[in-house]
């Protein structure tokens, strides 16, 4: 393992060092693709995560862009659709030209758009879980931590905080959730737990009563909610409208999304935050010297708004500029090589160990659970 840490701020000085190259190649813009949805059900998380992007793209260009170049955002609206990502992918590297993508958290999307990257030798940075088949996954990295540590968060907190022994389970179908509930299905008898019930819902349901109700008339009393969006609000008023003795813990999510939710089911309700969502309430260190350079930006411009999925899109161009700057190259498999090569990088949601073997890069659980309490986000101790 490497004996420094890559910061972002080491980064920008580096970034305006590399800048002295020939003022023809300066001209080039450097231009990062991303698939994104904007609108449907992932709509909350990846416009935070485009509008991260941005603001760390702006904090690049201003220190002199990497390698003499200025980066360059491109993005296209996957309607939270995998079909609309392959046209979305398709369009940026053929007409756009694309030369590395910072793509959102629509996995079902960016698993459907690999081949596409792949042939062109185009990495990608992705706020989403890797491709499933190996070669896809030879040219793409991601910022998220592995999806059984929001599992494991919520897992510990019931089998110490809790009587619970019995829980449920309910899941949307997307590549991420299906991980997640699979890592609880694995794990939850190493915490004294057992599942009774595993159920899936639709993106757009109104109504997950139904679901709810078996689990809790077959024992389950705490429930593992996974999955983005409304649905979260939904899961709750039902569970308030059946007047159920049961708790419910939800996956990483946008904290507008919850402050309704924490209204409808009070101290019954609690969800997994990252670091940046409780930046307040987290000791002095170097995770919270980097969540402080990224949100020093993010708030001038965004105020209170939530930064968790924005510090990811910050931790994407930051991977990306110290790995083009490393490869003193914009070329695909060149800047692919240098992003395996980040290891002990300094994120805003934890250290990334990237590595030939590694492109999930964040290998340690950085997450908190945390719930909300007379308006103000709190971590659970």
């Amino acid at each position: 393992m490497a004996q420094f840490r890559f910061t972002s701020g080491l980064l920008l000085a580096g970034a305006v060092a590399l800048s002295g190259t020939s003022g023809a190649r300066a001209q080039d813009a450097y231009k990062i693709g991303m698939s994104a949805g904007l609108t449907g059900y992932a709509a909350t998380v990846d416009r935070a995560w485009r509008d991260g992007v941005e603001v760390a793209i702006a904090a690049v260009n201003a220190a002199g862009g990497v390698d003499g170049r200025k980066l360059e955002l491109v993005v296209e609206d996957n309607r939270s659709e995998p079909q609309e990502a392959v046209t979305a992918y398709r369009k940026m590297l053929s007409s756009d030209k694309v030369q590395v993508f910072a793509s959102g958290c629509v996995s079902a999307g960016n698993f459907a758009a690999a081949p596409l990257v792949v042939r062109a030798e185009t990495p990608m940075v992705l706020c989403s879980i890797l491709p499933q088949q190996p070669d896809h996954v030879k040219w793409a990295f991601t910022t998220i931590p592995q999806p059984r540590f929001e599992v494991e968060t919520r897992l510990e907190y019931i089998q110490k905080k809790t009587q619970i022994k019995k829980i449920g389970v309910l899941h949307d179908p997307s590549p991420y959730a299906n991980a997640q509930k699979a890592a609880a299905e694995k794990e939850a008898k190493d915490y004294g737990l057992e599942i009774v019930g595993v159920e899936q819902y639709k993106t757009d349901d109104a109504d997950l009563s139904v679901q709810i109700q078996k689990m809790y008339a077959a024992g389950a009393r705490a429930l593992i909610k996974i999955g983005l969006g409304g649905t979260t609000l939904t899961a709750a008023k039902n569970i308030k409208q059946l007047d159920l003795d049961m708790i419910m813990l939800t996956s990483l999510e946008d904290i507008a999304v919850f402050r309704p939710v924490a209204e409808v089911l009070g101290d019954k309700f609690f969800f997994v935050a990252s670091p940046s969502q409780v930046y307040d309430e987290i000791e002095s260190s170097p995770l919270k010297t980097e969540i402080g350079k990224f949100l020093t930006p993010w708030r001038a411009k965004y105020k209170d708004r939530d930064p968790n999925w924005a510090g990811r899109g910050w931790d994407a161009v930051m991977l990306i500029a110290a790995a083009a700057g490393k490869a003193k190259s914009v070329e695909g498999p060149k800047v692919r090589d240098a992003l395996e090569s980040m290891d002990n990088f300094q994120g805003t949601t934890g250290i990334y160990h990237m590595s030939a073997t590694n492109h999930q890069g964040i290998t340690e659980n950085p997450l908190l659970l945390a719930t909300i309490t007379g308006g103000q986000v709190k971590v659970v101790k």
